[in-house]
């Protein structure tokens, strides 16, 4: 049987070679890869598109750039190509269903755009900022800068809770009050309490609902619209204005309470 690989007939000179086609071949892929991004920058696809587009033509073209310089190395890569894919087809046929609908779902998930670069997502009790979907895998960033990777597969089969997608959002604002207070005199300041803060949109209207009639309160909710990009420091300020409110005009925020009653024999 004839040898694929001679590693007598080596030469320095072949091996320089093989090292030059890696090295070229590896900035070429980078330039091409740039120079593909950029083109497909200039069309109308989203950017999430453009992101899975660009990875997946950079990993031809690397897989390329390893066969070339193979046969540098005057490796027979015809065989090797073949037995590749008798392993590949091997393997697939045992356990790589996930790897496929992994893939699929990527495909699907960067067409179709249930979610896109920079926003904030909740998919399958996972939370974070998208930062990119790759071929495999979602990436998503975490408030507290954590790096997560979710299989695609869990992104396209499980619901997704998109809270940036739309302009505007619901702040809601959980406070009790008292059974002595006066209910109404607490929802009227409620009311002027959303009213006067000036990114609290004025349609839909700020609104009060009583939501509980609790062991030691009355609680109410507070509900107010705002832009998406001012949600968290309207609920943190309309839940501190609440606060200073109630104090300032005499309604009784309470604690939970519990009274011990000792009977004397």
């Amino acid at each position: 049987m004839a040898e694929v690989f001679q590693f007598n007939n080596l030469t320095v000179w072949d091996i320089g070679a093989a090292l030059v086609v890696l090295v070229a071949g590896y900035i070429i892929a980078r330039i091409l890869t740039g120079m593909f991004k950029d083109s497909i920058s200039r069309t109308k696809l989203p950017s999430l598109v453009i992101d899975f587009l660009a990875r997946f033509f950079s990993i031809l073209l690397y897989v390329i750039v390893i066969l070339a310089t193979l046969s540098t190395l005057n490796f027979d890569v015809g065989p090797v190509v073949l037995g590749l894919s008798a392993v590949i087809g091997l393997i697939l046929g045992f356990g790589m269903q996930d790897t496929l609908t992994n893939l699929g779902a990527g495909i699907w998930i960067a067409a179709l755009r249930p979610i896109d670069k920079n926003e904030y997502v909740e998919i399958n009790g996972i939370s974070g900022t998208v930062s990119g979907v790759g071929i495999m895998a979602t990436e998503l960033l975490t408030p507290d800068n954590k790096f997560i990777t979710v299989p695609n597969k869990l992104v396209w089969g499980n619901p997704i809770i998109n809270a940036t997608r739309l302009p505007t959002r619901r702040v809601s604002v959980d406070v009790g009050i008292s059974y002595s207070s006066n209910i109404d005199r607490a929802i009227e300041i409620a009311i002027e309490t959303m009213k006067s803060h000036n990114k609290v949109l004025s349609d839909p209207a700020p609104a009060v609902m009583t939501t509980e009639l609790a062991d030691s309160s009355v609680n109410l909710q507070l509900r107010a619209w705002t832009k998406t990009e001012d949600f968290w420091n309207v609920k943190k300020e309309l839940t501190e204005n609440i606060f200073k409110a109630y104090r300032e005009f005499g309604i009784e925020i309470p604690f939970p309470q519990l009274d011990v009653h000792l009977d004397k024999e």
